[in-house]
C-alpha cells in the first residue's frame, strides 16, 4: 500500500495569495508498505484546463521545481501522483495565486481626521443572487482586522505584518465565500490601527510616523455569482468611516480598549493619495494565535499585588472573560521575572506594555487587537470581582510555521534548556526574527537571526519565514549601496555594516538553502548577497582583510579587558575578515549553483586570496594563533584557516585556553554557537558536553537553575541570588546563545550532515553516558526521521538504537567505538549502514566503554575528592591518610600516587598495595558518571 501523506508548494500548504514569483516547488511525502521499486512521480497542475505536466518521471526526489506563468487571481489544482511497486496512488492539493501585477482599481480611503487611534471603514450592500466565490484583496497601513457582519474573518492577527512600508506593502487574500452565502444585507468592516507604521516604534525610545502619519486601507471585493456574472466592490468615497472602541495602542504601549464607547458619528470616507506601486502579494507567513497557555497561580505578592503566573515566558496577549460592570476599567500590565516574589517590569525600558479595558457589563472574552508582549506574569488591577484562574488565557501568537524537530534526554535540566531554546524561537520569529518580544526594542536584529539561524531550520518549517525575512533585508540593502542595517525592517535607522550583523546577507539565504535544497531563496537574493561582499571590498581599509570599519565584536562575551565594553578579547578585525571570506566563500557557491560561472570562478578566488591573508596576519607558520581566545580557535577550526596537519595544534590550544578559563566559556555571539562543534568535530567531545553540562555560571544550565522559561541575552542576566543584572539591557527572552541546540542535534542526537533535503542523511551520534538516554526527531519533506538510543548498564555497555525512517530518504548510520558486527532487527552485519524507509533496531557492544574509570596516573587530589573511592583505599596504604592533611594535599596532590612513591620515600606503596590500588581504581567508575549509572533506562 502507498499513500501520498501531505504536499506542500513553495514551503506552504495551500497557500492564499502569496507571491510565487512564477515558481513552483512542489515537495510531497510517502508512506509505502513496500520497498522503492521502479518508483515514479508526476505533477499536473490544472485550472479549467492543463497548465502543466511533468509526465512521469523517475522517483530520484520527492520535488517538482519548475516555472510557470501564472495568472493573478486563478485557483491552481495540484494532483501528485506516484507509483511504486505496482502501486499507483494520486493525491489533490491546491493555490491561488493574489493579485500578482494586475493594478488595484480600489483607492486607499481613510478618515479624515488622521490622528485617529482606531480608524473604523464600513461597506453596506446587499446581495441578490446566489454566490459561487467571493475573494477580498486588501492591505492597510498601519495593522488591521477585517469583519463580515461582525465575524471576524480569518485567523490572522496584526496583517499586514512588518516590512519597510514605503517599499513593500503586503497583499492578503481571503476567501469569504462562505460569509455571503445568504442573500441579504452585508457589512464589511475594517479597523486599523498604528502598529509598527505609524505607532511609536524603534530603537533608543521609538518614533511616531515612521513611515506615514495616517491610517488607511485599500480593497477589493471580488465577487463570482452563480449565474457566471462578476462584481467588484472597491475601497472608494461610498464608505463610510469613524472612530472605533481602541483608543489608543501601539506596539510597546500595549492597548486602550473601551468598549462603553458607542460608534456613531459616521461620515463619508476620504480617498487618501497613496502609492499603488507599492502594493505586492504576501511573502509573510501569518502571525496566528498557535496555542492558549492557562494561568498556572494566582499570586498574592508581598506588595499587595494580585499577580497572574501563566508559567512560561512567551509571546502574545492576556486575554480575559469580563464579569466587570459597565463603566469599570481593569487593566493587565506583563512582566517576565517576579523580584523579591514582586512584580517587576524595570527591564521593560520605556515600554508601557499594558492592557486597559473598560467593560459594557457584558461577559464575554475580551482581548488586544494592535499590539502584542512579552511576559510570563500579568498583574491585574481594577477588579471588583475575585478572579478565578478560568477567567484568564494567554493567546501565545508567532508566525504560523510547523514544529519540525525535538529532543528530549535523560537530563531533565537539559529538557528544559531544549524547550527554552524552542520558546525563544516561538517568541521572537514573530514575523521578522526580532531580538526580543518585551522591551521598547523587538527589532528584527540580523545578527541575532544570523547565529540562530542553523537552529531555527531544525526546529521549525522556517523557509517561507526566513525568505521573507531576506527580501527585508534586500530592501535595506537596496536602500543603502549593498550594506545591510543592523536590523530589518531598518525603521529609519541607516546604521550597520559589522561583520555577522551584514553576513545575514550572505548567511541566512545559504542557511536555508542547504537545509531545504530549494534554490528559491539564493536567487531572490544572490544580486544582495553580491552586494553586500562588494560594499565590504569598498569599504575596508586593507585589501583582502576587513578593517577600519565598526564591529560588535564577539558581542557580550566575558573576556574583554574592559568590562565595559561588550565587544570581548578577540580582534574584531580578525572576527570580521573571517566573516568576510566566510560571506565571498557563499557568494562563490551559490554562483556555481545558479549557473553564474564567471562570478563562482571570481569570488572562488577572492575568497582564497583572503583566507591567505587571514592566515599571513594571524596565524604562524606553524598553526599558532596570534589570539589566544576561545573565539579564535573555534573561529579557525570551523572555517578551516589552517591546513589540516596544523588542526590538531589549534585543537590542543583551545582545550588548554578552555582549561587556564576553568572549562566554562567566555565566549559571545560568534563564539557560542561554534565552540562545543568545533570540539566534537575534532576528538573533543567529552570536554565539549562538560562545557554543555556546566551548571554554575557561565553556563546554558545556570539559567534553568534559576527557573528561565526561556533563553536569556546575558549569560548571567539574572544574579544567583535571583535579582536583576544591574548592567542593564536584560532580557529574559533572547534567543541567540540557544544556537547551541544545532550541536545538540548534531552531535549529540546525531543528525550531523545531509544533502538534498535529507534526502540522504549521514547519523553519527557522539555518545556520553551523562547523556546516555537520547531521544529526537526531525521532520523534513520526506517524513519524520525517528532516533532513539541508550546507553545500557549492563556489563557489555551495549548500545542501542531505534530508527524510523521515512519513505525515500537514505540514512547512512556512522557509529563510534564499533569495530566489529552490529546487531541490525536481530541480525548480524557491517559497518557503514545503508538504512532505507522502514522502522530498524541497532545493537553493539562499544570497543571500550564510555563509562570513564579512575586510574593510577590520575592526580591524587582528583582521587581523594572521592570519599567513596577514598574509604575503599584507605586501607591498602597510609598514603591516604598522608593525604587527608589539607597542606599535603595542596602540596602534592598534582601528583600521582606513582610520581608520590618517588618522591616521597616515606609513602612507600608496596608492589602488591599498588596492584591491588590498581585494581580497586579500575572497578571503579568516576564519580562524576556514577550517579548516571544509576538511571538505567533500557529501550
Amino acid at each position: 500500500m502507498i499513500e501520498i501523506s501531505q504536499i506542500s508548494i513553495n514551503h506552504m500548504t495551500t497557500p492564499l495569495g502569496f507571491d510565487l514569483d512564477n515558481h513552483l516547488h512542489i515537495e510531497f511525502s510517502v508512506n509505502s508498505s513496500k520497498p522503492m521499486t521502479e518508483t515514479k512521480k508526476r505533477v499536473i497542475i490544472k485550472t479549467d484546463e492543463v497548465v502543466y505536466d511533468s509526465d512521469w518521471q523517475n522517483y530520484d526526489n520527492n520535488f517538482f521545481d519548475f516555472a510557470i506563468e501564472l495568472e493573478p487571481r486563478t485557483h491552481y489544482t495540484v494532483s501528485v501522483s506516484v507509483q511504486n511497486a505496482g502501486d499507483e496512488i494520486t493525491k489533490d492539493s491546491f493555490f491561488e495565486t493574489g493579485k500578482i501585477t494586475e493594478p488595484f482599481s480600489a483607492n486607499w480611503i481613510g478618515n479624515s481626521n488622521k490622528d485617529l487611534q482606531n480608524t473604523l471603514l464600513r461597506k453596506e450592500f446587499a446581495l441578490d443572487k446566489e454566490i459561487t466565490s467571493a475573494r477580498l484583496y486588501m492591505t492597510g497601513l498601519g495593522v488591521y482586522e477585517v469583519y463580515f457582519n461582525n465575524e471576524k474573518i480569518g485567523d490572522e492577527l496584526l496583517a499586514p505584518g512588518v516590512t519597510a512600508y514605503d517599499q513593500v506593502t503586503q497583499v492578503q487574500t481571503y476567501d469569504v465565500t462562505s460569509f455571503l452565502q445568504k442573500t441579504q444585507k452585508h457589512e464589511l468592516l475594517i479597523s486599523l490601527g498604528d502598529g509598527w507604521y505609524k505607532g511609536n516604534f524603534g530603537f533608543d525610545g521609538g518614533q511616531e510616523n515612521i513611515y506615514g502619519d495616517r491610517q488607511m486601507a485599500i480593497a477589493e471585493l471580488h465577487l463570482t455569482f452563480a449565474d457566471g456574472t462578476e462584481e467588484v466592490i472597491n475601497t472608494d468615497d461610498s464608505w463610510q468611516t469613524t472612530s472605533g472602541k481602541v483608543t489608543k495602542s501601539a506596539i510597546y504601549y500595549g492597548e486602550d480598549l473601551d468598549d462603553t464607547k458607542e460608534i456613531t458619528n459616521w461620515e463619508p470616507a476620504v480617498i487618501i493619495d497613496h502609492s499603488k506601486e507599492i502594493l505586492h502579494d504576501r511573502l509573510s507567513l501569518p502571525l496566528k494565535v498557535e496555542e492558549y497557555l492557562p494561568v498556572k497561580e494566582i499570586i498574592q505578592t508581598p506588595a499587595g499585588e494580585t499577580v497572574l503566573d501563566f508559567g512560561q515566558n512567551h509571546a502574545g496577549w492576556p486575554e480575559l472573560f469580563n464579569h466587570e460592570p459597565a463603566g469599570q476599567t481593569i487593566e493587565l500590565q506583563v512582566g517576565e521575572i517576579l523580584q523579591n516574589g514582586n512584580f517587576y517590569r524595570d527591564n521593560l525600558r520605556e515600554a508601557r506594555a499594558a492592557f486597559k479595558y473598560t467593560s459594557d457589563g457584558k461577559e464575554k472574552w475580551v482581548r488586544p487587537h494592535f499590539t502584542y508582549y512579552g511576559y510570563r506574569y500579568a498583574k491585574v488591577t481594577g477588579n471588583t470581582k475575585p478572579l478565578k484562574k478560568e477567567d484568564f488565557r494567554s493567546a501565545v501568537i508567532y508566525s504560523d510555521m510547523k514544529t519540525t524537530g525535538g529532543i528530549t534526554t535523560n537530563n531533565a535540566k537539559v529538557n528544559r534548556l531544549l524547550q527554552n531554546v524552542i520558546w525563544g524561537q516561538k517568541s521572537n520569529f514573530f514575523d521578522v526574527p526580532t531580538d526580543c518580544p518585551q522591551r521598547d526594542e523587538r527589532l528584527g536584529w540580523t545578527g541575532d537571526a544570523d547565529v540562530f539561524s542553523a537552529t531555527a531550520v531544525l526546529n521549525m518549517d522556517t523557509y517561507a519565514f526566513f525568505k521573507k525575512y531576506a527580501r527585508d533585508m534586500q530592501i535595506e540593502q537596496n536602500a543603502h549601496d549593498g550594506m545591510l542595517t543592523m536590523y530589518a525592517p531598518a525603521m529609519g535607522n541607516g546604521s550597520g555594516g559589522a561583520a555577522i550583523w551584514g553576513d545575514a546577507a550572505t548567511i541566512i539565504p545559504w542557511t536555508v538553502y542547504q537545509a531545504y535544497n530549494d534554490p528559491a531563496i539564493l536567487r531572490q537574493n544572490y544580486s544582495s548577497m553580491k552586494a553586500w561582499v562588494e560594499w565590504i571590498g569598498k569599504n575596508t581599509s586593507t585589501k583582502n582583510l576587513w578593517t577600519g570599519c565598526f564591529q560588535f565584536g564577539d558581542w557580550l562575551s566575558l573576556d574583554g579587558e574592559n568590562p565595559a565594553m561588550p565587544t570581548g578579547k578577540t580582534d574584531e578585525d580578525f572576527i570580521a575578515s573571517v566573516y568576510y571570506y566566510y560571506s565571498t566563500s557563499i557568494v562563490a557557491e551559490t554562483a556555481q549553483i545558479l549557473g553564474f560561472s564567471d562570478d563562482a570562478a571570481k569570488y572562488s578566488k577572492q575568497a582564497k586570496a583572503i583566507k591567505k591573508a587571514i592566515s599571513n596576519e594571524y596565524i604562524t607558520a606553524t598553526g599558532r594563533l596570534s589570539i589566544d581566545t576561545q573565539t579564535a580557535y573555534a573561529l579557525a577550526l570551523a572555517f578551516d584557516l589552517v591546513p589540516n596537519e596544523q588542526k590538531q595544534r589549534v585543537v590542543k590550544d583551545l582545550v588548554t585556553r578552555l582549561g587556564k578559563d576553568n572549562n566554562h566559556l567566555k565566549t559571545g555571539f560568534v563564539g557560542t554557537p561554534i565552540v562545543c562543534r568545533v570540539l566534537s568535530e575534532n576528538g573533543e567531545h567529552k570536554l565539549a558536553t562538560q562545557i554543555f553540562l556546566n551548571e554554575d555560571f557561565p553556563s546554558w544550565l545556570y539559567a534553568v537553575n534559576l527557573g528561565a522559561t526561556t533563553i536569556w541575552e546575558r549569560w548571567n542576566s539574572v544574579m544567583p541570588d535571583g535579582s536583576m543584572n544591574p548592567e542593564g539591557m536584560n532580557s529574559l527572552n533572547h534567543y541567540s546563545i540557544g544556537a547551541i541546540m544545532q550541536w545538540v542535534y548534531q552531535q549529540v542526537l546525531g543528525i550531523s550532515s545531509q544533502t538534498n533535503g535529507y534526502q540522504e542523511v549521514t547519523l553519527a551520534p557522539q555518545f556520553d553516558y551523562r547523556l546516555k538516554h537520547v531521544q529526537g526527531h526531525y521532520e523534513s519533506s520526506y517524513g519524520d526521521l525517528q532516533i532513539e538510543y541508550q546507553l545500557e548498564t549492563d556489563e557489555q555497555h551495549t548500545i542501542k538504537l531505534n530508527l524510523n525512517v521515512p519513505f525515500g530518504q537514505q540514512v547512512t548510520v556512522k557509529l563510534p567505538r564499533a569495530t566489529g558486527e552490529v546487531q541490525l532487527n536481530g541480525e548480524a552485519t557491517s559497518l557503514p549502514l545503508k538504512l532505507t524507509g522502514g522502522q530498524y533496531s541497532i545493537s553493539y557492544v562499544p570497543s571500550s566503554s564510555y563509562i570513564e574509570y579512575y586510574n593510577i596516573d590520575m592526580p591524587a587530589k582528583d582521587l581523594m575528592a572521592d570519599s567513596e573511592l577514598v574509604e575503599k583505599l584507605s586501607p591498602l596504604n597510609g598514603v591516604f591518610g598522608f593525604l587527608q592533611d589539607q597542606n599535603n594535599l595542596d602540596t602534592f596532590g598534582g601528583s600521582s600516587l606513582i610520581e608520590m612513591n618517588t618522591m616521597l620515600p616515606f609513602v612507600n606503596i608496596s608492589d602488591e598495595d599498588l596492584a591491588n590500588i590498581k585494581a580497586v581504581l579500575a572497578e571503579t567508575p568516576l564519580a562524576s558518571e556514577r550517579k548516571f549509572l544509576n538511571e538505567g533506562r533500557t529501550i
